[in-house]
């Protein structure tokens, strides 16, 4: 993860990945969030949520609930709290690698593709895609609660629609926070979490006055 970014490189990433926002109507509302969620999130200091998994691996299914705790320059720690049998083992992730910890028990998150993505793997690699994934498309939603909530799609920007890699993100458009994200391969989803309570700091809400 990227932890030091210039002005330079932080200004161009921002723009880079939003130019194939739609520029006209309530796009250019969700354009202008797309924008701001990208640089607190790159400047972010630390974020908290539970969040649940879901795996799909073909034939079978998995489900998983934990606590994610994160520190910029520290490591992500994710906190399994279902299934029960599995509740308690911690998975530490920093500078691409993961460890499992509880008791020498292991819990099967192997790669859901080829390229190595497991369920554990698919939260960091979430908040990688806000931070510097291309952005395909970005607009406003409305929600089952009748509100709104601000949904962009990252994808290579050289692979067609449904084609390869691709990453559906959903935002809070009033507090910025993470509710959801689904990354799929060649059109399927392959895991899909849901963020509860999500929050994260920024450099200055935690600065002298």
């Amino acid at each position: 993860m990227r932890h030091r970014i210039g002005m330079s490189v932080l200004m161009m990433t921002l723009c880079l990945g939003l130019c194939a926002c739609a520029p006209a109507g309530s796009e250019n509302k969700a354009e202008q969030l797309a924008m701001e969620i990208r640089g607190e999130y790159l400047s972010m200091t630390e974020c908290q949520s539970t969040v649940d998994i879901t795996a799909d691996y073909g034939q079978r299914v998995y489900e998983y609930s934990a606590q994610l705790t994160y520190t910029s320059g520290a490591e992500m720690v994710l906190t399994l709290t279902a299934p029960e049998l599995v509740a308690g083992i911690s998975a530490r992730i920093q500078d691409g690698e993961t460890t499992l910890e509880y008791d020498g028990i292991r819990v099967e998150t192997g790669p859901l593709d080829e390229a190595g993505l497991s369920p554990v793997d698919a939260v960091p690699a979430l908040l990688e895609y806000i931070k510097g994934g291309f952005i395909a498309e970005c607009g406003m939603e409305e929600t089952e609660e009748g509100g709104e909530q601000l949904r962009l799609i990252c994808r290579d920007p050289e692979e067609e629609v449904g084609s390869g890699r691709e990453c559906s993100l959903w935002f809070d458009p009033d507090s910025h926070a993470l509710l959801g994200g689904e990354i799929s391969q060649d059109g399927n989803v392959i895991v899909r979490c849901q963020f509860n309570a999500f929050h994260f700091s920024l450099p200055q809400e935690n600065a002298d006055p």
